[in-house]
């Protein structure tokens, strides 16, 4: 909910690097979209040990 608390009413800031173009908000949710897949390769699917 603290990212909801920010006001979205300004224009976003950008990276430029050349040719790419990227707004900040947009490169943090790349970001935490990446970090969401690290995670879902590094944490362990639940096993059954019972079997």
């Amino acid at each position: 909910m603290l990212l909801s608390a920010i006001s979205l009413n300004g224009p976003a800031k950008y990276l430029n690097w050349g040719a790419i173009s990227l707004s900040i908000p947009n490169l943090i949710m790349i970001a935490l979209i990446v970090l969401l897949f690290v995670l879902a390769l590094a944490i362990p699917f639940p096993t059954h040990k019972g079997k």
